[in-house]
């Protein structure tokens, strides 16, 4: 059971069938299950075709985001590995332990000291393999700050930049674009210069599964321009809120001064698991459990996503909305919380007036949401005031109202990221 507090929790049939369904959305979610499909040993098979690894002297691995050390011990256990490196978030045990592989925690979601080093080392053994190699490279979310090499800007220039973003509201997408033009690894420029062979497999975390955005597209290349960076600064105001620094880099590249990122992919870039497989397996749960379930795709901001969720909730009963996605807060607040808290204090809110009995939650599938120790949050329908509800929402403090009210799920680091799962059962 990866829902920690399951029993907890589980006051109710209804809530208790809702978490079963969550519960199997996080068990799709584990990396061992796509890696088996495709990853066979001395090859590795995408579609119809077959990677025969045994014409390679030697295979070599470097994995990074908070599936790293799950994806690795999959891979491990199906593929002779001389040797890699390991880059997961701080506070977080590797599920493998091994002496060919050499482990980094670095900073997520703001990057620090370690992330520098993990990028650099990374740097240096890619820069040592030969033609006749071979490199796999395990990708997932949260690279974007497990690794960092800022370019032309201090390491604490590339986290005033962070901070700013992570507040604005931007998306994963604009705000990646940012990053991939601050850094000399991301966008493409890690595997830029390679003489051996690689082949990169990845988990996606952003939506419409875009290979440029996930982890900022270090193994792909990247979609986006200078000038797009700029228009993300522009568009959330953060011209005098960054590091001069930065706009000036910014300015160098959009009049031609600094190469861009690369245009085109050198290396295969294979996605092995995305977020709809989580939902196709909830969906079977919830048809198990005697439900008729309706998916939905979420993105963008919070409260709009809460609205258009609301509008879909069907009036039969045994019918529930599983939803996937994820969304963005505009933090202007100085309480505890995360996207998924509030997403469900959200809905919770625009449901006062209804009649219906109704269960809602949502979670992070990589186990932690924003900046607390919880996954997400989990509330059934009661009578409470707008005001009491505003009053937590105007300090994005949606921690504390769970913590008052109950319903605060605990999965501790889940060693995966498919984006976020969540039920309204009706």
């Amino acid at each position: 059971m990866i829902i920690q507090n399951y029993k907890e929790l589980a006051t109710n049939f209804r809530k208790k069938r809702a978490l079963d369904i969550l519960e199997e959305g996080l068990q799709a979610a584990q990396p061992e299950k796509f890696l088996k499909k495709i990853v066979k040993p001395n090859k590795i098979i995408i579609g119809k075709k077959s990677l025969k690894l045994s014409k390679f002297k030697n295979v070599y691995l470097v994995s990074f985001g908070k599936a790293a050390d799950s994806m690795t011990a999959a891979i491990n256990s199906l593929l002779r590995i001389k040797r890699g490196i390991i880059v997961i978030p701080h506070g977080i045990k590797s599920q493998i332990k091994h002496k060919k592989f050499q482990i980094f925690n670095a900073g997520h979601p703001i990057p620090n000291k370690a992330s520098l080093k993990a990028a650099k080392t990374i740097m240096q053994f890619l820069h040592k393999r030969k033609k006749g190699e071979f490199v796999i490279f395990l990708v997932s979310g949260g690279g974007s700050s497990l690794l960092s090499l800022p370019s032309k800007i201090t390491l604490n220039e590339k986290t005033q930049v962070t901070k700013q973003l992570l507040k604005s509201g931007a998306t994963i997408h604009e705000f990646n674009c940012v990053r991939k033009h601050l850094s000399l690894i991301k966008g493409g420029m890690m595997i830029a210069n390679l003489a051996c062979d690689c082949i990169a497999l990845i988990m996606s975390d952003v939506g419409n599964n875009d290979l440029s955005s996930i982890s900022s597209g270090c193994t792909y290349y990247d979609k986006t321009t200078f000038k797009d960076a700029q228009k993300v600064i522009k568009k959330y105001n953060l011209k005098k809120k960054v590091p001069k620094n930065v706009i000036k880099r910014l300015h160098e590249g959009s009049v031609g001064m600094i190469d861009e990122t690369p245009k085109k992919s050198r290396i295969k870039n294979q996605i092995i698991a995305t977020n709809k497989d989580c939902l196709k397996e909830m969906v079977k749960k919830a048809k198990q459990l005697g439900y008729n379930p309706k998916i939905v795709n979420i993105s963008g901001d919070v409260n709009a996503a809460a609205k258009k969720l609301v509008k879909l909730i069907p009036r039969e009963k045994n019918s529930c909305i599983i939803f996937g996605g994820e969304t963005t807060v505009r933090v202007t607040g100085k309480g505890k919380g995360g996207r998924n808290q509030e997403l469900v204090l959200r809905i919770f809110k625009n449901i006062q007036k209804t009649k219906q009995y109704l269960v809602i939650s949502t979670l992070g599938t990589d186990g932690i949401d924003g900046n607390t120790k919880h996954a997400g949050a989990i509330i059934e329908n009661f009578s409470l005031s707008n005001n009491k509800i505003n009053n937590y929402l105007k300090q994005n403090d949606s921690n504390s109202f769970f913590k008052k009210y109950g319903g605060l799920i605990k999965t501790g680091p889940t060693h995966t990221n498919l984006m976020d799962i969540g039920i309204i059962l009706n």
